[in-house]
Protein backbone atom coordinates (compact mmCIF):
# COMPACT_ATOMS: atom_id res chain seq x y z
CA UNK A 1 0.00 0.00 0.00
CA UNK A 2 1.30 3.67 -0.82
CA UNK A 3 2.38 5.66 1.99
CA UNK A 4 0.04 8.36 0.67
CA UNK A 5 -2.87 9.43 -0.34
CA UNK A 6 -3.98 11.61 -3.67
CA UNK A 7 -6.10 14.59 -3.43
CA UNK A 8 -7.93 15.45 -6.73
CA UNK A 9 -8.39 19.21 -7.58
CA UNK A 10 -10.64 19.97 -10.41
CA UNK A 11 -8.48 23.44 -11.43
CA UNK A 12 -5.58 25.54 -10.39
CA UNK A 13 -7.62 27.69 -7.45
CA UNK A 14 -8.68 24.77 -5.74
CA UNK A 15 -4.91 22.82 -6.09
CA UNK A 16 -3.53 26.15 -4.78
CA UNK A 17 -6.01 26.30 -1.57
CA UNK A 18 -5.37 22.53 -0.84
CA UNK A 19 -1.76 23.34 -0.76
CA UNK A 20 -2.17 25.93 1.84
CA UNK A 21 -2.82 22.35 4.33
CA UNK A 22 0.59 22.11 4.25
CA UNK A 23 4.41 21.75 4.03
CA UNK A 24 4.97 20.80 -0.26
CA UNK A 25 7.90 20.46 -1.92
CA UNK A 26 8.29 24.32 -2.69
CA UNK A 27 7.87 25.29 0.43
CA UNK A 28 10.74 22.95 2.27
CA UNK A 29 13.99 25.26 0.99
CA UNK A 30 12.76 28.17 2.63
CA UNK A 31 12.25 26.05 5.87
CA UNK A 32 15.29 24.79 6.01
CA UNK A 33 16.32 28.55 5.80
CA UNK A 34 18.39 27.71 1.89
CA UNK A 35 15.87 28.77 -0.08
CA UNK A 36 17.33 32.37 -2.08
CA UNK A 37 13.58 32.90 -3.19
CA UNK A 38 11.38 33.54 0.46
CA UNK A 39 12.40 33.32 4.03
CA UNK A 40 11.26 30.46 6.97
CA UNK A 41 9.21 33.36 8.30
CA UNK A 42 7.39 34.11 4.68
CA UNK A 43 6.51 30.51 4.45
CA UNK A 44 5.26 30.77 8.37
CA UNK A 45 3.06 33.60 7.81
CA UNK A 46 1.12 32.07 4.55
CA UNK A 47 0.84 28.87 6.43
CA UNK A 48 0.00 30.53 9.35
CA UNK A 49 -2.59 32.32 7.46
CA UNK A 50 -1.54 36.11 8.08
CA UNK A 51 -0.49 36.72 4.35
CA UNK A 52 -1.47 35.53 1.46
CA UNK A 53 1.22 33.97 -1.34
CA UNK A 54 1.85 36.58 -4.01
CA UNK A 55 1.31 35.61 -6.90
CA UNK A 56 3.83 35.70 -9.40
CA UNK A 57 2.30 33.42 -12.07
CA UNK A 58 2.55 36.35 -14.64
CA UNK A 59 6.44 36.88 -14.24
CA UNK A 60 8.23 35.95 -17.08
CA UNK A 61 10.68 33.71 -15.82
CA UNK A 62 7.87 31.76 -13.91
CA UNK A 63 5.34 31.49 -17.25
CA UNK A 64 8.67 30.47 -18.91
CA UNK A 65 9.35 27.65 -16.95
CA UNK A 66 5.54 27.05 -16.90
CA UNK A 67 5.05 26.57 -20.63
CA UNK A 68 8.49 24.73 -20.37
CA UNK A 69 7.36 22.31 -18.16
CA UNK A 70 5.22 19.83 -20.85
CA UNK A 71 7.97 19.94 -23.79
CA UNK A 72 10.84 18.68 -21.06
CA UNK A 73 8.69 15.79 -19.78
CA UNK A 74 8.04 14.89 -23.40
CA UNK A 75 12.07 15.05 -24.36
CA UNK A 76 12.93 13.30 -20.78
CA UNK A 77 10.84 10.19 -22.01
CA UNK A 78 12.13 10.14 -25.57
CA UNK A 79 15.20 10.10 -23.99
CA UNK A 80 14.45 7.80 -21.55
CA UNK A 81 11.77 5.07 -22.99
CA UNK A 82 12.75 2.84 -19.99
CA UNK A 83 10.03 4.54 -17.80
CA UNK A 84 6.40 4.83 -18.04
CA UNK A 85 5.02 8.42 -16.81
CA UNK A 86 1.95 9.75 -14.90
CA UNK A 87 1.47 13.81 -14.52
CA UNK A 88 -1.33 15.23 -13.45
CA UNK A 89 -1.17 18.85 -12.67
CA UNK A 90 -3.59 19.52 -9.99
CA UNK A 91 -3.07 16.27 -7.85
CA UNK A 92 -1.40 16.63 -4.29
CA UNK A 93 0.13 13.33 -2.45
CA UNK A 94 -0.51 13.29 0.79
CA UNK A 95 1.76 11.47 3.60
CA UNK A 96 -0.60 9.43 5.58
CA UNK A 97 1.65 9.25 8.39
CA UNK A 98 2.69 13.19 8.50
CA UNK A 99 -0.41 14.47 6.80
CA UNK A 100 1.11 18.07 6.29
CA UNK A 101 4.03 16.96 4.80
CA UNK A 102 2.52 16.69 0.63
CA UNK A 103 3.68 17.28 -2.78
CA UNK A 104 2.60 17.86 -6.28
CA UNK A 105 4.71 16.21 -8.91
CA UNK A 106 6.02 16.53 -12.30
CA UNK A 107 5.47 13.33 -13.13
CA UNK A 108 5.90 9.60 -11.03
CA UNK A 109 8.06 7.33 -13.07
CA UNK A 110 7.91 3.53 -13.85
CA UNK A 111 10.33 1.65 -14.20
CA UNK A 112 8.96 -1.09 -17.45
CA UNK A 113 11.64 -3.78 -16.50
CA UNK A 114 11.42 -3.57 -12.69
CA UNK A 115 8.37 -1.89 -11.79
CA UNK A 116 10.34 0.19 -9.69
CA UNK A 117 8.62 3.65 -8.88
CA UNK A 118 10.74 6.74 -8.94
CA UNK A 119 10.66 10.85 -9.33
CA UNK A 120 10.74 13.16 -12.13
CA UNK A 121 11.55 16.96 -11.77
CA UNK A 122 11.82 19.68 -14.24
CA UNK A 123 13.46 22.46 -13.99
CA UNK A 124 14.07 26.04 -15.95
CA UNK A 125 17.31 28.32 -14.91
CA UNK A 126 19.01 31.36 -16.11
CA UNK A 127 22.92 31.39 -15.27
CA UNK A 128 24.07 34.91 -14.59
CA UNK A 129 27.22 34.19 -13.38
CA UNK A 130 30.27 31.51 -12.85
CA UNK A 131 29.05 31.08 -9.46
CA UNK A 132 25.73 29.98 -10.56
CA UNK A 133 26.94 27.30 -13.05
CA UNK A 134 29.04 25.94 -10.17
CA UNK A 135 26.12 25.36 -8.07
CA UNK A 136 24.64 22.63 -10.74
CA UNK A 137 28.82 21.32 -10.88
CA UNK A 138 27.72 17.39 -10.49
CA UNK A 139 24.73 18.41 -8.00
CA UNK A 140 21.70 20.02 -7.98
CA UNK A 141 21.40 23.50 -6.11
CA UNK A 142 20.06 22.43 -2.36
CA UNK A 143 16.72 24.47 -2.58
CA UNK A 144 15.68 22.41 -5.58
CA UNK A 145 17.45 19.29 -4.18
CA UNK A 146 15.65 19.27 -0.44
CA UNK A 147 12.75 19.44 -2.73
CA UNK A 148 13.11 16.36 -4.08
CA UNK A 149 14.01 14.77 -0.60
CA UNK A 150 11.16 16.01 0.52
CA UNK A 151 8.83 14.46 -2.40
CA UNK A 152 10.39 11.19 -1.77
CA UNK A 153 9.69 11.48 2.04
CA UNK A 154 6.16 11.65 0.91
CA UNK A 155 6.20 8.92 -1.27
CA UNK A 156 8.71 6.24 -0.50
CA UNK A 157 10.04 5.80 -4.03
CA UNK A 158 13.04 4.08 -4.62
CA UNK A 159 14.74 7.20 -6.88
CA UNK A 160 14.19 10.51 -8.56
CA UNK A 161 15.19 12.01 -12.04
CA UNK A 162 15.78 16.49 -11.94
CA UNK A 163 15.83 17.58 -16.05
CA UNK A 164 17.09 20.97 -16.23
CA UNK A 165 17.16 23.26 -18.87
CA UNK A 166 19.96 26.09 -18.16
CA UNK A 167 19.86 29.37 -20.21
CA UNK A 168 22.75 31.95 -19.99
CA UNK A 169 22.32 35.57 -19.32
CA UNK A 170 24.87 36.54 -21.54
CA UNK A 171 24.01 34.42 -24.42
CA UNK A 172 20.03 33.92 -24.72
CA UNK A 173 20.48 31.94 -27.77
CA UNK A 174 22.26 29.30 -25.85
CA UNK A 175 20.57 26.68 -23.81
CA UNK A 176 22.14 23.47 -22.25
CA UNK A 177 19.62 19.88 -21.11
CA UNK A 178 21.61 18.23 -17.71
CA UNK A 179 20.02 15.03 -16.00
CA UNK A 180 20.77 14.33 -12.48
CA UNK A 181 20.12 11.04 -11.43
CA UNK A 182 19.59 10.22 -6.95
CA UNK A 183 18.82 6.33 -5.63
CA UNK A 184 17.37 6.30 -2.46
CA UNK A 185 19.86 4.09 -0.81
CA UNK A 186 22.30 7.01 -1.24
CA UNK A 187 20.53 9.98 0.35
CA UNK A 188 18.66 8.45 3.64
CA UNK A 189 20.47 10.59 5.70
CA UNK A 190 19.45 13.68 4.27
CA UNK A 191 15.93 12.15 4.03
CA UNK A 192 15.25 12.13 7.60
CA UNK A 193 16.86 15.57 8.47
CA UNK A 194 14.59 17.40 6.64
CA UNK A 195 11.63 15.12 7.68
CA UNK A 196 12.71 16.15 11.26
CA UNK A 197 12.97 20.09 9.94
CA UNK A 198 9.48 19.72 8.09
CA UNK A 199 7.92 17.73 11.39
CA UNK A 200 9.48 20.65 13.62
CA UNK A 201 8.66 23.51 12.01
CA UNK A 202 5.51 22.27 11.52
CA UNK A 203 4.64 20.99 15.28
CA UNK A 204 6.29 23.66 16.78
CA UNK A 205 5.80 26.83 14.98
CA UNK A 206 2.42 26.28 13.04
CA UNK A 207 0.81 24.28 15.54
CA UNK A 208 1.80 26.29 18.79
CA UNK A 209 1.40 29.53 17.03
CA UNK A 210 5.34 30.19 17.33
CA UNK A 211 6.96 32.37 14.74
CA UNK A 212 10.16 30.94 14.02
CA UNK A 213 13.43 32.77 14.24
CA UNK A 214 14.77 33.93 10.89
CA UNK A 215 16.95 31.86 8.91
CA UNK A 216 19.43 32.70 5.84
CA UNK A 217 20.74 31.15 3.28
CA UNK A 218 24.78 31.09 2.63
CA UNK A 219 25.90 33.90 0.11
Amino acid sequence: MEPFIRINSDNHDEWLEKRKNGIGGSDVASVLGVSPYKTNQQIYDEKAGLKEPENIDDKPVVKYGHDAEEPLRQLFMLDHPEYELFHDSYMILQSTEYPFMQVSLDGELTDVNTGEKGIYEGKTTIIHSSRDLDKWKDEIPIYYYSQCIHAMNVTGYSFFWLRVQISFAWNPDKKEIRDYFYRKEDVLADMEYVKQEVIKFWTENIMKGVRPGLKLPEL
